[in-house]
């Protein structure tokens, strides 16, 4: 029977453009070797956790300006902590043990490097959220 880690490890896409150096802090491994994985995996769990942001926040978003909606992404994620709790709960979900044990020994500047990369993503998948399908706001 597989572990928990290795199935884990077994769902990640592989991203060819990775490199790994000597030099890296611990961080940027982390977040080359871990992160990086995990979020492009769910990248399509952020998008629909954004559409409903939007809807639960009165859909203000499809009025705006591409460049206002660009500054939406970003403060969402740095202003709304419920909201940037919840995506950082959706990647550490996908840590193994030992991933998380090292996580929380640097888990200040990975929590930045995650909502970066997070806002990147969303901010680069802008063209999604251009035909809202208007939904309601459990």
């Amino acid at each position: 029977m597989t572990t928990r880690e290795e199935q884990l490890l077994a769902i990640r896409p592989v991203i060819s453009s990775i490199k790994i150096s000597d030099e890296m802090s611990p961080e940027e491994r982390f977040q080359n070797i871990t992160l990086r994985p995990i979020i492009k995996f769910q990248n399509d769990l952020f998008i629909t956790v954004f559409r409903h942001y939007i809807a639960k926040h009165k859909n203000v978003f499809y009025e705006l300006t591409v460049e206002k909606r660009l500054h939406y992404i970003e403060n969402a994620i740095q202003k709304d902590i419920k909201f940037r709790n919840n995506l950082k709960g959706l990647i550490i979900g996908q840590f193994s043990v030992s991933e998380y044990e090292n996580y929380i020994l640097h888990s200040p500047a990975l929590n930045k490097r995650m909502m970066t990369i997070v806002k990147q993503r969303l901010q680069s998948n802008i063209q999604l959220f251009e035909n809202p399908k208007i939904l309601k706001a459990v």
